[in-house]
């Protein structure tokens, strides 16, 4: 994208300075303050110390506009604006907390239920992922699209596994063993944004997994639909910002992918 339109410019420089703290931060990692938001689920002071960063900057370009975040909720749009931003200011928190440099910045834009604009940062690589409803997607301004394997054996997947105290472990399982069965391998790095990105690039074939909100898929599943992939619930149906599952993949293999994973434990 040669020419960027004024609302990725603004998500751009939002990302970028909520980054620029994140770089700083992870850097002194063993000195943050950390404080348990529940099972092996954390928020630290550079979460919501990003957040503000991203919601002031946001707020300042369009002050009308709606916010859902990760860390501060929901909040109406003004004035009859029907647009609203979905933010996660640090998707891959226990990475950041344990030092490992897999995170990103992830902000997206909705329109009366549809997704419009997106932005995926990865600070640590300097990976900056767009894209625009009808425009296509991009890394670094090089237009990407969704790898065009078709079989699955020469395909690498993309995963989220279930955290403690959840009950979905053994449906988990046997979903990860069929998809290793047949697959040249299945990755699970904890950023859903980050997955979903590297669908869009064509790095990975495929990405699944449960239980995610909306700040974790919002962004990620524009840029995938704009690279050319095809993106529903597991199960096939439409997916929604409100759906409890997704299945992201390019159009060869989702159907595949997709009979793997509605097979019985």
């Amino acid at each position: 994208m040669s020419l960027k339109s004024p609302i990725i410019t603004v998500m751009t420089r939002a990302a970028m300075k909520a980054s620029r703290h994140l770089k700083r931060d992870f850097g002194e990692v063993e000195n943050l303050q950390v404080s348990r938001k529940g099972p092996a689920d954390f928020v630290s002071t550079a979460d919501l110390k990003a957040e503000k960063i991203l919601r002031e900057e946001l707020e300042r370009a369009r002050p009308d506009y709606g916010f859902l975040m990760e860390e501060s909720g929901a909040s109406a749009a003004k004035n009859g604006e029907q647009r609203r931003w979905i933010v996660d200011p640090l998707d891959g928190t226990s990475n950041f907390l344990h030092g490992l440099p897999h995170f990103a910045v992830s902000i997206a834009l909705e329109e009366r239920g549809e997704l419009i604009a997106a932005v995926v940062l990865d600070p640590i690589k300097d990976e900056l992922y767009i894209a625009e409803k009808g425009q296509g997607a991009f890394l670094n301004d090089r237009r990407i699209r969704v790898s065009g394997r078709r079989r699955l054996d020469e395909s690498l997947f993309a995963t989220g596994i279930p955290f403690k105290g959840t009950p979905e472990h053994p449906r988990f399982l046997g979903e990860l063993g069929r998809v290793m069965e047949v697959s040249a391998g299945v990755r699970r790095w904890g950023t859903a944004s980050l997955d979903l990105a590297y669908v869009a690039a064509g790095r990975y074939e495929g990405f699944w997994e449960r239980g995610l909100k909306p700040w974790d898929t919002a962004a990620g599943l524009l840029l995938v639909r704009e690279a050319g992939g095809h993106v529903t619930e597991i199960g096939g149906r439409a997916i929604t910002l409100d759906s409890k599952s997704i299945l992201a993949a390019n159009s060869n293999l989702h159907r595949d992918l997709d009979k793997l994973l509605a097979e019985p434990v």
